[in-house]
């Protein structure tokens, strides 16, 4: 990532270059949370989602899209490297009823400044709004509830968020080739949770949040949940443009029932 680039990024979620520090990080967190959708439209639309950086960047910043956790984490990994941040890819397993799934279930991000290491994770749809420590095990506190961190027996970090976990971290650094049989697995099994649902989503600040999932809109705010079921094709696209902020020349195909 160049400058030009790196400042187009932070225009797309209009952001400011500022020194490393855990305020700023924080700061930059927020803004790509609430301006860069997490989404699994490119699945539905027939388009091949690829790990290169420079189609990561292009898909987020050129073409003003969104992502799942491959595509979000790992572009913004790009963008703090550059800005000075000390980044280390994690693989992570998320948690079901059953307990955690497979490893490389998820991409996250370890983010070294102001002497502690922070997780950092823009790429997981409902999950914490701002950076939180991964060497501390007291409750931390965050607008989507109370996190907290536990290693476990194998030495991978258990993350809580409020009484349900979220995330088995492993600690060993990765590099973006390591989930590319995963990401491909993900986009393309018919077990696949993102092949068997459409979704386009962001938090909107203060507990707020709008999702399209096929042809339903969904906003929430300050608490109060309201759906609107969307009729025409042209509705669809005119909601997408509206509350996400780019442009599609057809709908994303939804899974048969």
């Amino acid at each position: 990532m160049d400058d030009a680039t790196a400042d187009a990024y932070l225009a797309r979620i209009g952001a400011t270059r500022e020194p490393p520090s855990a305020a700023a990080l924080g700061a930059l967190m927020g803004r790509h949370l609430t301006t860069v959708p997490f989404e699994n439209l490119s699945i539905h639309l027939g388009e091949r989602i690829s790990l290169d950086e420079a189609a990561l960047v292009d898909k987020i910043v050129g073409r003003r899209r969104g992502g799942f956790c491959y595509e979000l984490n790992g572009a913004f990994a790009l963008l703090l490297r550059h800005l000075g941040y000390d980044v280390t890819m994690l693989a992570a397993r998320v948690y079901g009823d059953a307990g955690p799934g497979p490893l490389f279930d998820h991409l996250t991000l370890r983010v070294d400044v102001d002497q502690a290491p922070w997780l950092v994770d823009v790429g997981f749809g409902r999950f914490v709004v701002a950076p939180f420590r991964l060497d501390v095990r007291d409750d931390q506190h965050d607008l989507a509830g109370v996190v907290r961190v536990a290693e476990t027996h194998e030495g991978d970090l258990d993350v809580r968020l409020g009484d349900r976990p979220q995330l088995r971290v492993e600690q060993r650094p990765r590099v973006l080739g390591d989930f590319a049989p995963t990401c491909w697995y993900q986009q393309t099994s018919p077990d696949s949770h993102f092949t068997q649902s459409l979704t386009c989503s962001r938090p909107t600040g203060d507990h707020g949040r709008v999702t399209i999932s096929d042809r339903l809109l969904i906003t929430t705010v300050a608490g109060r949940r309201t759906e609107t079921t969307l009729g025409s094709d042209e509705e669809v696209l005119g909601a997408y443009r509206e509350h996400f902020g780019f442009t599609l020349d057809r709908l994303p195909t939804p899974p048969a029932p």
